[in-house]
């Protein structure tokens, strides 16, 4: 008589996912969870146990929930529903056939816990002592560069974005819809080439700039190992420069800071002087004048090492899919920085099988 599932059934399916190599084992099977703990449980307002009511779900299962959202895209409501479907989603997130599944309320609020602690730089913190102890320091330099996140299209009238471009909120708006709008993302010009349609082979890109509303996210990596050791999140607007002193990692063994022609302005290149620091940012070509000989080769040899920044981007942007669903630059900060670290965790995966640590 067919019936519910056994104990040697489930362990059997669980033994084909990791023969036909699950990455979620892989990825828990080099990030220990628990080392988070102390951080998550410090950071969020656990509710009293001996009231009445459900007690609160573990608070690294939800995180380990949290990571399988930015691996795939997840919004709150297709979480849950995959923590239902997929035995790969309950195993790495460790949830038995018997428990019940975190609905996606108890998501939102879980997220939205951790930022009002303010936690996401702590995980961080908590995650680079655990690369230190591994041997992978940040060493080789560093790069910077930042990359913009879309975030869902505000319908608004141009009054209406203009008080909001002013920091203000239109006269009018109910609570419930200054819930519902994002004030904190900005417009801006995503700039690129394209080719264009005609025939021949003697077609040339075109520069193309495309409006896209949200944040940005401002990184920087260590050069030997590729790892995100600095981060911020600003509205899409902000230019890239303003960000680059707060992303210069002092634990880095080595001088050399690799970044666009974005990035050298007085001030960041008085900065890097100051914390002596070589700088290696890229030089900007003079208005109607080639570049001298000199700095485009010295350009040539920056953008090859500056342009591994760019696998990091791909990475959220395409097999991640990183998109803002949520509202405000403070919850941003959040999903874009659960983003970055779980982006560390599957670098880690891919290290400890290819490079031995310094």
């Amino acid at each position: 008589m067919a019936g519910q599932p056994g104990f040697f059934d489930v362990e059997e399916r669980y033994a084909a996912l990791s023969a036909a190599g699950d990455p979620l084992g892989r990825l828990a099977a080099v990030v220990d969870f628990e080392i988070f703990r102390p951080v998550l449980e410090a950071a969020l307002a656990r509710s009293d146990r001996s009231r009445s009511g459900r007690p609160p779900y573990d608070a690294v299962l939800m995180f380990r929930i949290l990571v399988l959202q930015a691996l795939y895209s997840l919004s709150d409501e297709q979480a849950e529903f995959q923590l239902r479907d997929r035995l790969s989603f309950m195993r790495f997130a460790g949830l038995g056939l018997h428990q019940a599944v975190p609905d996606a309320k108890t998501i939102w609020l879980y997220r939205e816990q951790l930022k009002q602690a303010g936690s996401i730089e702590g995980l961080f913190r908590r995650f680079d002592e655990v690369l230190a102890a591994k041997g992978f320091l940040a060493m080789g330099g560093q790069i910077i560069d930042a990359t913009l996140i879309a975030a869902p299209r505000q319908k608004l009238t141009i009054e209406e974005k203009a008080i909001i471009r002013d920091g203000g909120t239109p006269e009018g708006w109910s609570h419930r819809k200054r819930a519902q709008k994002d004030r904190d993302a900005r417009w801006t010009l995503k700039r690129g080439r394209a080719k264009p349609k005609s025939e021949g082979h003697q077609r040339q890109a075109i520069q193309i700039a495309v409006p896209l509303f949200g944040y940005k996210n401002h990184i920087g990596i260590d050069r030997r190992h590729g790892l995100i050791r600095r981060w911020t999140v600003t509205d899409a607007a902000q230019h890239d420069s303003r960000s680059f002193p707060a992303l210069l990692d002092p634990e880095n063994t080595a001088s050399r800071v690799w970044a666009d022609t974005a990035y050298r302005t007085k001030r960041n290149l008085e900065v890097l002087e100051r914390r002596g620091l070589a700088e290696c940012i890229q030089f900007r070509r003079p208005p109607q004048r080639p570049l001298p000989e000199q700095q485009a080769k010295a350009n040539a040899t920056r953008a090859r090492i500056r342009s591994s920044i760019e696998h990091v981007f791909a990475a959220q942007k395409h097999r991640m899919a990183l998109f803002v669903r949520t509202i405000g630059l403070a919850r941003a900060q959040v999903k874009i920085g659960i983003a970055n670290l779980t982006y560390n965790f599957t670098r880690l995966a891919w290290l400890s099988t290819r490079i031995a640590p310094a």
